[in-house]
């Protein structure tokens, strides 16, 4: 257990660390990251704290789907955003390309590995990637449509608010998937007996393509 709840909080924050990276590299991000930028330019209320708040109204969203959060649900509404926060506070984006490319690859790269880490802790799904689940159990949508309408919608909404959309994006939707199927493996804790947490149900029907914060 002490394992396992230590590389659910190193997970998390890695990923808030990974996340800003690829904000500051400024060149594109993932959709639900587009759309922290964006209400966060129309507020004033910081990106990694805008995270926190998206994933806490994500959970309400649990609620009619009948979906039940577990430790690291709760932990990623708590971890993932500050981390974010906190890297942005002392990270600026590079004036030079390939300073910004090179920083933008490090992010896609630790989102991968942070996902491997909580992913494989087996705590319970980020509030997303419950959505996503609850959405496939409540109305039999397959788990990639549900993927594909709410990640094009906030990705839409976003962009349409002022978040960063462009090639970063596209390296993102691309390259995650793969490198959390070799990350997870690494990392993963096999249940300790029946009734042991299970890991993220992906948009591949399996336990590990690929996460959502």
């Amino acid at each position: 257990m002490p394992r396992r709840i230590l590389q659910l909080l190193i997970g998390l924050a890695l990923y808030g660390f990974g996340c800003a990276l690829t904000i500051s590299a400024g060149l594109g991000v993932d959709p639900w990251t587009v759309l922290a930028e964006g209400l966060s330019l129309r507020t004033g209320i910081g990106v990694g704290w805008m995270t926190n708040l998206l994933g806490a109204v994500v959970l309400l969203a649990w609620i009619p789907l009948h979906q039940h959060p577990g430790i690291g649900t709760l932990a990623n509404i708590a971890l993932v955003g500050t981390a974010m926060q906190a890297t942005l506070a002392v990270v600026s984006t590079p004036s030079a390309p390939l300073p910004r490319i090179a920083m933008l690859a490090a992010g896609v790269v630790s989102v991968a590995v942070a996902s491997g880490l909580y992913i494989g802790a087996r705590f319970g799904p980020g509030p997303r990637d419950g959505l996503m689940t609850g959405l496939n159990a409540r109305f039999g949508t397959p788990i990639w449509l549900c993927r594909l309408g709410v990640e094009g919608s906030v990705l839409v909404l976003g962009w349409w608010l002022g978040g960063t959309v462009g090639i970063g994006t596209v390296v993102f939707a691309v390259c995650i998937g793969p490198l959390v199927h070799i990350a997870l493996p690494l990392f993963d804790i096999p249940p300790e007996g029946p009734g042991a947490p299970v890991g993220v149900v992906s948009a591949r029907g399996t336990a590990r393509a690929r996460p959502l914060a």
